[in-house]
């Protein structure tokens, strides 16, 4: 190490002896502080899937299209955020972004937690705070890219698959214990004032403000533990010119439309799956069981990185795509047609099975990543001296950390366009047929592509 203990001078992980020594530890130390920050970037980006079911209660009488856009905008701002975040880490160092990026969620939380308090707050505000909220996406690009130099190739499978997957929690977290915090007064006085409504003619009292809240101890102390816990790598240090070699990498641009057809999916059913349901099985109590989805998904992500790190990460993608057809022939077969009932327990099976596979396949996308980038510039320089092999790692290593985030970046746009696709469906049709038939043709193209070129015998790129 440097002078300054929090830089690491000297980092190498393919080195048995440097990793079981001394590596290991050390990337373990912030991989296990990076989750629990991208778990509340995660958390901050979907508060408003909760928040907005009880603004009417709170005394705000904003139309159901504009809940529906302060649901959605952080989605938006957030994939737009990631393109930026993916270079930070290399730019300012690892430690140092995770800790400011984590901080930032302050800004969000806090504003919401006053908002929501007073029924007169303006809605141009509440767009502003929804944007705001995309802050805790960006942080998902950052925090990859991060986490991606620590460990060596056998290994990145699996590490960035704990990173985002239970970072993915977030998700499932904010929509499984924000419902209940609002319905007490957690911080007594000092929280605020309840906001006080009739429901079948029985008074009840909300605390809305303690969804946002309730995560500012958790941002504080998240944010110390990386300023303090985590290390920045002067490996790792780079300037864009040298990140933004990527977009010429065409393999950069396929892995984007890949991840988009997993996380995007992943995100985006997430944020369209209660309004579907209460659209198609109205009286199905969705709110109590929302967060079954995403907790599935990210909880599978790892298992889904350890797979391909075994198998390979175009076998496991190849599959994962495969499966998702059939969850989507699932999803149309369950649906109300003429009037009908609809089968309740497919359509939920279906969803479920769409969540379980676009989890594997977030982890399996990620594996290839790191494999494609440093393949091809070992590749290139190939019957090259030791010293020239290693800086060809080394800018491998570097250019699929830019790649992660960047891609990452790409594939959060699914958040928002998917739900949006739903509902241009339902207001054509009056049904989600149309949107469900356009992510099946979405994810044979996927098919396609990963078999030829990535998955066959002879692929230009197997990874």
């Amino acid at each position: 190490m440097s002078h300054d203990a929090s830089v690491l001078k000297c980092w190498e992980p393919e080195n048995p002896t440097f990793w079981q020594r001394t590596g290991r530890s050390i990337a373990l130390r912030n991989l296990w502080i990076s989750i629990p920050c991208l778990m509340l970037g995660f958390i901050v980006s979907v508060l408003w899937s909760m928040v907005t079911l009880n603004l009417p209660n709170a005394g705000f009488t904003f139309s159901k299209e504009q809940l529906f856009l302060l649901t959605a905008l952080p989605q938006l701002s957030g994939a737009t955020l990631r393109i930026f975040y993916a270079f930070l880490p290399g730019l300012i160092g690892g430690r140092r972004w995770t800790a400011i990026s984590t901080g930032l969620l302050l800004i969000p939380a806090l504003w919401l937690g006053f908002a929501v308090q007073d029924p007169s707050t303006s809605y141009p505000v509440m767009l502003s705070i929804a944007l705001l909220c995309g802050l805790g996406s960006g942080n998902f690009a950052s925090s990859m890219a991060n986490i991606a130099h620590f460990f060596p190739a056998k290994e990145k499978g699996k590490a960035n698959g704990l990173n985002a997957g239970f970072g993915n929690l977030g998700v499932s977290l904010a929509q499984l214990l924000i419902p209940l915090a609002i319905t007490l007064p957690l911080f007594g006085g000092f929280g605020g004032e309840a906001q006080h409504y009739l429901k079948d003619g029985v008074e009840k009292s909300l605390w809305l403000q303690n969804a946002g809240f309730m995560w500012v101890p958790l941002i504080v102390a998240a944010t110390f533990a990386a300023w303090f816990g985590m290390n920045d790598m002067e490996d790792a240090k780079s300037t864009f010119s040298e990140q933004a070699i990527i977009f010429k990498r065409h393999h950069n641009w396929l892995m984007c439309y890949l991840y988009l057809g997993t996380f995007g999916s992943f995100i985006g059913f997430a944020g369209a799956f209660a309004l579907l349901t209460k659209t198609l099985f109205p009286l199905v109590p969705v709110t109590k069981i929302a967060f079954i989805g995403p907790l599935l998904g990210a909880l599978i992500r790892p298992v889904g990185g350890m797979i391909s790190d075994r198998l390979g990460g175009a076998r496991v993608t190849l599959l994962v795509f495969c499966c998702m057809v059939l969850g989507i022939l699932g999803v149309l077969s369950a649906l109300p047609v003429a009037g009908g009932a609809g089968n309740w327990p497919l359509f939920f099976g279906s969803f479920m099975a769409l969540f379980l596979f676009s989890g594997i396949g977030n982890g399996s996308t990620y594996k290839m990543i790191p494999s494609l980038f440093i393949g091809f510039c070992l590749k290139q320089a190939h019957d090259k001296d030791e010293a020239a092999m290693q800086q060809a790692r080394q800018d491998g290593v570097r250019e699929s950390a830019a790649a992660a985030g960047f891609i990452s970046a790409i594939g959060a746009y699914g958040g928002y366009f998917i739900p949006q696709i739903f509902g241009l469906s339902v207001k054509m049709s009056g049904g989600a047929e149309y949107a469900l038939y356009c992510f099946m043709l979405f994810y044979v193209s996927c098919i396609a592509l990963t078999w030829v070129f990535f998955a066959r015998k002879h692929a230009p790129m197997p990874c």
